[in-house]
């Protein structure tokens, strides 16, 4: 039985769809002005697996992802550029699915643009206005009125008090209360805008995200993901505008996976400590990176360093070394198997623990290895990692391939096929040194051999 860790109860609630059978997901997106760091590839890779694994537990899943395509950051970095703010967003849309397609991320079901989703934005925030829970100040914008609302602060712990003691009206702010937030940017010179009651503006991040996701999910749906650092402002903003909009509950379940850290800091780009996924992906292969993201469970902090990523292209050739040589021949269901698919889907069914399915799977590799004798139980033991890779995303690939790397017109391919046919002619001959001789210089060339039952095979270091 499914349970979820929910950021609003603060304990693992079990999970039951609204609709059975049937899931709604929504996830908050990238904001696209820049390439996409190591931090958006885990919330990618996570809510990846989470509708991954719903969906072989037999859901129906509908998976929004969203984007946001007007913003401060946006504008300044198509200023900064001098070209358009559609030229630039565009581009970097581009950009982050190609680094979400290189990491095996499927793509959502849909992905909403705020600058698509303007009418119902404006509508929604028209609706706050006539039940009292926003206001059109004297500045052309328009705030949510957070003391309207009673459960503010409910998933965040925050009480109104609290946050309000710290904080100050400016001289000439607008708003009532320093807590109340934006809905609706007066239009400033030169800057991008859009009709509405209120004179041209755009609108605030919070009420993007309410509007797009009530579009494509409905008032109430099930479960609401993104990274830790949106709990607060950006999600206790979401609460307020929809369920005063709507009256009623919004999301049953919140997710948020945790911080990647590089030197017990968060990696964020406005504290210039971030590799991009073009970077690392420069470096290592997609699916290690993939490996070392899920070598985590979702919600903990994930320490980036190439130790950590050493250890994942380790581990991941283990696996495509133990799978090289074995014919699957069949499809696995890895629901049906007693011994480890039990194993799996009781460490997948609590709160997505993805760290002790690799384990899990750590013995199926295991056990696989042992069994170099029995051909149809190392069929099914290399087919069931197969099925598990499927849910994690993993083993996507040819075991030579990936061992290999790319080989095609690759001319350190044909000079090491020369080489090892160079140190078994030697081998032949006991010639001891020229073939430790050749060896050597494969070695330098980060080429790693394995003998084994008379043939020699290679891989990539």
């Amino acid at each position: 039985m499914l349970q979820i860790h929910n950021s609003l109860t603060k304990q693992k609630d079990i999970f039951t769809p609204i609709e059975p059978g049937k899931v709604k997901l929504y996830v908050c997106g990238m904001t696209v002005y820049d390439l996409c760091h190591v931090g958006h590839a885990r919330v990618m890779v996570v809510f990846d697996v989470v509708t991954r694994y719903l969906r072989a537990c037999g859901y129906e899943v509908t998976y929004i992802r969203n984007i946001t395509d007007i913003d401060d950051k946006i504008i300044a970095r198509a200023n900064q550029n001098g070209e358009s703010i559609q030229s630039l967003t565009e581009r970097f849309i581009a950009e982050m699915h190609q680094d979400a397609d290189a990491l095996g991320v499927i793509r959502p079901d849909f992905e909403p643009k705020a600058t698509e989703s303007m009418a119902e934005i404006i509508t929604m925030i028209e609706t706050l206005i006539s039940k009292s829970f926003a206001y059109a100040a004297d500045n052309g914008d328009v705030y949510y009125d957070v003391s309207q609302f009673d459960g503010y602060g409910k998933l965040s712990g925050r009480h109104i008090d609290e946050l309000r003691s710290g904080e100050r009206v400016a001289v000439n702010e607008a708003k009532n209360d320093p807590l109340d937030f934006v809905l609706w940017k007066a239009a400033k010179p030169e800057e991008p805008a859009w009709e509405s009651p209120w004179g041209r503006g755009r609108p605030g991040w919070h009420i993007e995200c309410s509007a797009m996701s009530a579009t494509c999910l409905g008032e109430h749906f099930d479960i609401h993901g993104g990274g830790q650092d949106l709990q607060f402002p950006h999600h206790e903003n979401e609460i307020a505008q929809s369920e005063g909009a709507h009256g009623c509950q919004s999301v049953n379940y919140w997710m948020h996976n945790g911080f990647v850290r590089i030197d017990d800091e968060k990696m964020s780009k406005s504290l210039g400590n971030f590799f991009t996924v073009r970077e690392v992906l420069a470096r290592y292969s997609p699916e290690v990176v993939r490996y070392f993201i899920l070598t985590s469970h979702y919600r903990s902090p994930l320490n980036y360093s190439d130790e950590s990523l050493e250890q994942a292209k380790s581990a991941l050739t283990r696996y495509y070394t133990a799978l090289r040589d074995v014919d699957i021949k069949t499809n696995v269901v890895w629901q049906d198997d007693e011994e480890f698919g039990v194993r799996f889907s009781a460490a997948m069914d609590d709160d997505f623990n993805t760290a002790l399915a690799l384990s899990i799977m750590a013995d199926v590799r295991q056990a696989l290895n042992k069994v170099s004798n029995d051909n149809a139980r190392a069929c099914y033991l290399a087919g069931l990692l197969r099925s598990f890779g499927d849910v994690l995303g993993l083993f996507q690939q040819d075991a030579e391939a990936f061992l290999l790397g790319d080989t095609d017109n690759d001319d350190l391919a044909i000079k090491v096929e020369t080489l090892i046919e160079a140190r078994n002619t030697a081998r032949i001959n006991k010639d001891w040194a020229k073939a430790d001789e050749v060896r050597d210089e494969l070695v330098a060339m980060g080429i790693v051999l394995e003998d084994a039952a008379g043939k020699t095979t290679w891989r990539r270091s």
